[in-house]
């Protein structure tokens, strides 16, 4: 059997390539938008790309079913309920998919989203027990798929928790325990709360250490799965259509072109955004006035998502040699409308000082000075679940994905200090805010740790 797991840090995804080395046959499972890695690996391993198997239409980042269907020929699979706009193969519960020895099962998951499939995957037909389970996002290492995402329009929170209820605790949990799990998605990600940063587990283990996975009612399921759930970054709702539609196909290795200073002063006239991914420290010495910064190292994809709109153009500011990979992650979530790249913004802000800016970052103790002061606005734009860590007196909670929907509580004449867990989301909300018109806008080096520390040092 041929079985890879491909794992994209920043999006905490995983898809999956699974193929019959006897016959040569192979289907790619939950692909990302770039598959040239899927073609060239299955090459390399003498197998045919001959079906792409989503296990539902996801939200967190565009998939590239179209892509591989128009490079290889391959069929589409979606449970049998899904009605995307576009040919497909309805995947049947209980319906078995030969590819020679390897034979895949298909088994309904739905509580994520309704269409949720999971797919057992058997390294001999006659095997009893199956050698794992591509759970999507049904189950996740430690967590299972919240069901309150806007990916499934039209179909109640309520209904959902029913249908995952069943789904894990009865469908996957009726699993035996040496079947290996293999989710969608890993720590980080946005589509749960609680999930672990490792790639791979058993129902078993998964049957003792995961919250979700313990025998109890379905209103207890339902209080412990629904409660402290992240805000969904903006475009979750996008991408889930997105998924569902007959949309561009990405070229095999699409670039974005470089930009000169005239064409870069017209792009910004016309209303395009600045994306600058470089680290904050390089951010605050120095930036094109009106960027908002999300830097590369982070979840550099979602978090723009939550803060840039996705119809709007945009240009890349990157370091050197990162333009191209800045481009491809914002093209990953269906961010396509990037109009190039400045190629050495340093030189650039030196050559028109009228476009730089700088931006203010404060320490933890001098943010406890700056905070005595009544009129300075304090904002947490940690994520709910994180509140648990501490928070500081007086300090106002707007989660970071939830800013661009509720940033006018915050009066633009006063001043307004940002912090998160450890300084990045809080560069990109403050850079944010300034690109918005808020002129006294700082954020916390470090932050909460940094203040935890200032704090027990006090």
């Amino acid at each position: 059997m041929h079985f890879t797991q491909y794992y994209l840090d920043c999006l905490s995804h995983a898809s999956y390539l699974v193929g019959d080395p006897t016959t040569g046959r192979a289907v790619v499972v939950d692909p990302r938008r770039d598959v040239e890695e899927y073609l060239a690996d299955a090459k390399a391993a003498g197998l045919a790309i001959e079906g792409v198997i989503l296990t539902h239409f996801h939200a967190d980042f565009v998939s590239g079913h179209l892509e591989l269907a128009r490079a290889t020929g391959a069929w589409i699979g979606y449970g049998e309920v899904a009605r995307p706009d576009f040919d497909f193969r309805p995947l049947a519960d209980g319906e078995r998919i030969s590819l020679g020895e390897l034979e895949l099962e298909i088994m309904s998951t739905p509580g994520h989203t309704p269409e949720s499939i999971s797919v057992l995957v058997y390294e001999h037909a006659t095997d009893e027990v199956p050698y794992g389970v591509l759970t999507g996002d049904a189950l996740f290492i430690g967590d299972v798929g919240r069901p309150d995402l806007l990916a499934s329009i039209g179909v109640s929170q309520e209904e959902l928790v029913t249908k995952l209820y069943d789904s894990v605790q009865h469908k996957l949990m009726g699993l035996p325990d040496q079947v290996r799990v293999f989710p969608a998605h890993g720590a980080g990600s946005a589509c749960g709360k609680n999930l672990s940063t490792e790639r791979s587990s058993t129902i078993g283990q998964q049957r003792l250490f995961n919250y979700a996975c313990r025998p109890m009612s379905e209103q207890e399921f339902a209080a412990l799965v629904t409660d402290d759930q992240p805000s969904a970054p903006a475009y979750f709702v996008h991408d889930a259509i997105v998924n569902r539609s007959q949309r561009p196909v990405r070229d095999l290795g699409a670039e974005i072109r470089p930009l000169d200073a005239e064409e870069l002063a017209a792009v910004i006239a016309s209303g395009a955004a600045v994306l600058d991914s470089r680290d904050p420290m390089d951010f605050a010495a120095g930036h094109l006035a009106g960027s908002v910064n999300v830097g590369f190292g982070g979840r550099m994809a979602e978090t723009a998502g939550m803060v840039i709109d996705h119809e709007r153009e945009f240009v890349v500011v990157a370091d050197p040699g990162q333009e191209q990979a800045t481009a491809l992650r914002m093209a990953r979530i269906g961010f396509d409308r990037c109009v190039g790249y400045l190629p050495d913004v340093e030189t650039y802000l030196v050559e028109h000082p009228q476009s730089a800016e700088q931006s203010s970052r404060l320490t933890a103790i001098q943010m406890f000075e700056a905070i005595k002061d009544p009129e300075v606005q304090l904002v947490d734009i940690r994520n709910v679940g994180e509140l648990v860590n501490g928070t500081v007196d007086g300090a106002r909670h707007i989660p970071l994905a939830e800013l661009p929907k509720r940033y006018r509580e915050l009066d633009p004449q006063r001043p307004v200090l940002l912090h998160c867990a450890g300084g990045y989301r809080s560069s990109v909300g403050a850079s944010w805010l300034r690109q918005r018109g808020y002129e006294d806008v700082s954020d916390v080096l470090g932050g909460w740790g940094a203040i935890e520390t200032a704090t027990a040092n006090a």
